[in-house]
């Protein structure tokens, strides 16, 4: 078996800006998730920490797709972010 060292999370800061971008592009406003009751802080904390570990932004693939959009329209996060499901379920009309 092959041990690998752990490899260091990005910066808190960066990746707490890097969700706000990709949560913008998928037309998720969080603090509004959060007033609303549909996102806790906790799990607001926990995307953040996802992102710092995230290898695609590690080779700045997050950065790179951001930068590419040409629209303000909503449009679906890509599969490679590690947060991909959790805007997705935000991004989904509540039940009435």
């Amino acid at each position: 078996m092959t041990c690998h060292p752990p490899k260091p999370l990005g910066d808190a800061t960066t990746h707490y800006w890097l969700v706000q971008d990709m949560a913008r592009a998928a037309g998720v406003d969080l603090a509004a998730e959060v007033e609303s009751g549909n996102l806790t802080t906790e799990n607001w904390s926990n995307m953040v920490q996802r992102c710092r570990g995230c290898a695609w932004e590690r080779d700045g693939g997050c950065s790179r797709w951001m930068a590419a959009q040409e629209t303000d329209d909503p449009i679906d996060v890509p599969s490679l972010c590690e947060n991909v499901e959790t805007f997705a379920k935000l991004r989904m009309p509540a039940a009435e």
